[in-house]
């Protein structure tokens, strides 16, 4: 995929249909949540820039309690964003014509070894019995 294709789908752009792998790819590889808090970065800041930027100079506001709205605007939007991630990513990847909760299924199989190791290694220390 060209570089300014993956800049038009990080900026929360569709990509065309023959680059579903790579959007499956995106949603349930190692770094998931790293790049959708990228994603969502990207989406969130120039909205919440443009608020600011509406409440001094539109509405006369000072700027310290401009930039306090948008902070607030900021952070309410990433965690909106990062509270629904498994979702959005599920929800994505249905755009691409795969099946409800492909990614979340797609990360429990790549992360089942480890989960399974840490679950013995649990059991190990804080299962034991006590006789």
């Amino acid at each position: 995929m060209n570089p300014a294709l993956k800049v038009w789908y990080y900026a929360g752009g569709r990509v065309p249909q023959k680059y579903r792998e790579f959007v499956y790819d995106d949603v349930t590889g190692p770094k998931w949540l790293v790049r959708f808090t990228v994603r969502s970065l990207v989406q969130v800041t120039p909205l919440t820039t443009a608020i600011t930027l509406a409440l001094v100079f539109g509405l006369g506001s000072p700027w310290p309690l401009a930039i306090a709205c948008g902070a607030l605007g900021f952070v309410v939007g990433l965690y909106f964003a990062l509270s629904y991630a498994p979702e959005s990513v599920d929800y994505r990847l249905t755009k691409y014509g795969y099946p409800r909760g492909t990614a979340t299924e797609g990360r429990k199989e790549r992360n089942l070894e480890r989960d399974r190791e840490r679950q013995a290694k649990y059991d190990a220390v804080w299962r034991q019995s006590e006789g």
